[in-house]
């Protein structure tokens, strides 16, 4: 063939082909070999820069946290906002611990019964040997700060060993609350690590690795969601669009909105709850940031119908789909 000539269609480059559901999730398994985190051999707990000192003022909370950026909050004397911002810490990171136990439960008694060979079996417990390592990290960080704290509501720790059933009964029910935990604690650790406030070391290690490791498990929840969802009944399809959004509004408050023991423990006040949680525009339009990415998904998967879209708006997390994931949210809200 000259240098003048063309080559034939039949010497052209294949199209390139998208991966299959098995193969990304092969691709997910590999990266968690490759690039995982221990909890006491990726962070130097006794280091002297990784003591925690009730009196440091870097656990003021910053203004990425809804309560933070309050004036109450802002209005108070430093000590005190030192105080409440290390119990806020501890009991965001307790609650943390608690939802990765429901999750690791899960995921256990999703695997239990998936056949030989299962992409799904070998993901799943790369990830639940991930989360294994999280609890350990969230505890050891909750022993170390000296708060009591409990973590998340009474109700919410009295249903923790039923919740795990759901994965077993309803996956598909299952795998979007666990988005419902992931996603909200993921959007306010980046916006904090983005803003590059002057925080403790260790709690920004932490949350370095914490969101290191979430973007696969994130990743998976969403693949699998979408593999299945052409697989469920017209019926089941209407039913579990109505439980999603109020599953994602639920598990978030356990996430961010401090309990009534936290609240009595920090001194705040009533009032001040309302307001930051969700009352006023500002916190309104926080709540509706967090769930960008996750009504993408609701669209992808079938989950958005004029029913629904009345539940989102009631759950007051309605508004623009992310047009792709990790769009910027006020870009998406």
């Amino acid at each position: 063939m000259t240098a003048t000539q063309m080559p034939s269609p039949s010497h052209q480059a294949a199209p390139t082909h998208e991966p299959t559901y098995e193969q990304r999730l092969q691709t997910l398994s590999e990266a968690s070999v490759h690039q995982h985190f221990d909890a006491f051999k990726d962070i130097a707990w006794d280091h002297p820069d990784y003591a925690i000192d009730p009196r440091d003022r870097r656990w003021i909370l910053p203004t990425a946290d809804v309560l933070g950026r309050t004036e109450w909050y802002r209005s108070l004397p430093e000590d005190e906002q030192v105080r409440i911002g290390l119990y806020r810490q501890a009991n965001v990171t307790k609650v943390g611990l608690q939802f990765e136990q429901i999750l690791i439960a899960g995921l256990m008694n999703y695997a239990f019964s998936l056949p030989n060979n299962s992409a799904e079996f070998r993901y799943s417990t790369h990830e639940a040997t991930e989360e294994c390592h999280h609890t350990q990290m969230f505890q050891e960080f909750v022993n170390r700060s000296g708060q009591d704290v409990k973590g998340g509501t009474l109700l919410f720790r009295m249903l923790a060993p039923v919740l795990p059933l759901f994965a077993k009964w309803v996956p598909f029910g299952f795998f979007y609350g666990v988005l419902a935990g992931e996603e909200p604690i993921d959007h306010v650790q980046k916006s904090i690590l983005r803003a590059g406030d002057d925080m403790h070391p260790l709690l920004q290690r932490i949350m370095q690795i914490h969101v290191a490791e979430e973007a696969r498990h994130i990743g998976f929840a969403h693949q699998y969601l979408e593999h299945k969802a052409p697989r469920l009944k017209r019926g089941e399809r209407f039913v579990l669009s109505l439980l999603v959004p109020v599953i994602m509004r639920w598990l978030c408050n356990e996430i961010l909105v401090p309990s009534k023991r936290a609240q009595r423990d920090m001194g705040i006040p009533e009032d001040v709850m309302k307001q930051v949680y969700w009352d006023a525009p500002e916190s309104r339009k926080f709540l509706r940031d967090l769930f960008g990415d996750v009504r993408m998904l609701a669209e992808n998967t079938g989950m958005m119908n004029p029913v629904s879209r009345r539940v989102w708006r009631a759950m007051g997390i309605d508004g623009r789909a992310s047009r792709f994931r990790s769009e910027p949210a006020s870009a998406a809200a």
